[in-house]
């Protein structure tokens, strides 16, 4: 038995120091990513920007005037979509509307359910109103800069770009809640989607920006093929790279807003997001397992007997992942995590990661889905109770 559990922290041990080296790789791939120049295009084409709502998210006003503010020099339609009037993100989006009285700004409200996605059931429902050809879908949590449009517009411009999307980076509005999130986000999220795109991995796109023609999404079957969808982002990027076209992620970063309320809500929001990759790529996810050397190296100790070996794995894991979190500070404009909060984050990274394989339910706004093996969501209880 003994014996065993030395198998098990050199086991430990060894996976630990890939961890490491992945860290290694995660800091070249922030950095060379930070290097890439927003390209401004001199085309200028008319835009619809789909913004749909549900509940009053922290900063909502804040996040619905910045898409609004922007410096594009062309036709420009802003159109927010909730469920229904009673949703509180109604007041704010009316609020924004009547600030702005000389944009061009919609607000549609429509109950109508084809799927069990909200939000591109709300997507779809506010396509009766859309003027436009380019169509810009941006969650509602997101914040951005007036050049925002114009750093986006541009890569579709090029030839063979079907879809842009961007990352996004974490801003914790306040509470230890929030601030793990945003660093679950800033030095775990970003650098993996950026290592992976290095591999040469599908990255898929994000619904913190997602771009396309008109033309584009009708050819890959509109949102008619997503409606029932969880990975809603990676089904389109999939679609359109299934329809012959290229999908960028542009150099500019969105701002996420993050406030979760207390640390359970955080531990259902992060395992929605791992269930949502799972239904993706339960293989690639198990392998994430190396993205967390901290607390593989922190069971590595006991396991190995406290062996020398185990601590130096340790201590490599710590220096690394400090590495990185300084780096992706410095590139993505962020406050770093606090040291004494680091071990917590990589420990709390590695409990969603197993949990995400132990079930098949998560939590939405508050409504709670099957979701099946092929990534298909199914209401529990009434939808939009």
């Amino acid at each position: 038995m003994l014996h065993g559990i030395d198998i098990l922290g050199d086991v430990g041990i060894g996976i630990s120091l890939v961890g490491v080296f992945y860290l290694v790789v995660a800091i070249i791939a922030v950095w060379s990513f930070g290097r890439q120049r927003v390209a401004v295009t001199s085309q200028r084409p008319s835009v619809t920007i789909l913004k749909p709502v549900c509940g009053a998210d922290p900063g909502l006003y804040e996040n619905l005037r910045s898409f609004c503010r922007q410096t594009y020099d062309g036709p420009l339609q802003i159109v927010i979509g909730a469920h229904r009037e009673t949703d509180p993100a109604v007041a704010i989006a009316r609020q924004v509307i009547a600030d702005l009285p000389g944009v061009d700004v919609t607000l549609v409200i429509d109950g109508a359910l084809a799927g069990s996605n909200y939000k591109i059931c709300n997507v779809a429902n506010m396509m009766a109103v859309a003027k436009h050809e380019v169509l810009v879908i941006a969650d509602s949590d997101m914040r951005v800069e007036p050049h925002y449009l114009d750093a986006i517009i541009g890569p579709l411009m090029q030839p063979g770009v079907g879809l842009v999307t961007c990352l996004y980076k974490g801003r914790p509005e306040r509470g230890v809640a929030s601030t793990l999130g945003a660093a679950f986000i800033n030095s775990g999220f970003l650098p993996s989607v950026l290592v992976g795109r290095w591999v040469g991995a599908d990255t898929g796109c994000f619904g913190a920006t997602m771009v396309l023609r008109r033309s584009t999404l009708a050819e890959v079957g509109g949102w008619g093929a997503l409606i029932n969808q969880l990975a809603d982002d990676y089904v389109l990027s999939r679609l359109v790279r299934d329809a012959g076209y290229k999908v960028v992620i542009s150099p500019y970063v969105v701002e996420n807003i993050v406030l979760e309320a207390d640390m359970l809500a955080l531990y259902r929001h992060e395992l929605r997001w791992q269930r949502t990759v799972r239904s993706i790529n339960p293989v690639g996810l198990a392998a994430s397992v190396v993205n967390n050397p901290v607390p593989l190296a922190l069971l590595s100790v006991p396991l190995s007997g406290f062996a020398d070996g185990a601590w130096l794995a340790l201590a490599a894991a710590l220096a690394g992942r400090e590495a990185l979190i300084y780096t992706c500070s410095r590139i993505f404009g962020q406050v770093p995590l606090r040291a004494a909060l680091v071990p917590i984050r990589d420990v709390l990274s590695l409990i969603v990661l197993v949990a995400s394989f132990c079930g098949q339910r998560v939590t939405w706004r508050d409504q709670t889905f099957q979701v099946d093996q092929r990534g298909k969501l199914t209401f529990e209880g009434d939808p939009l109770a």
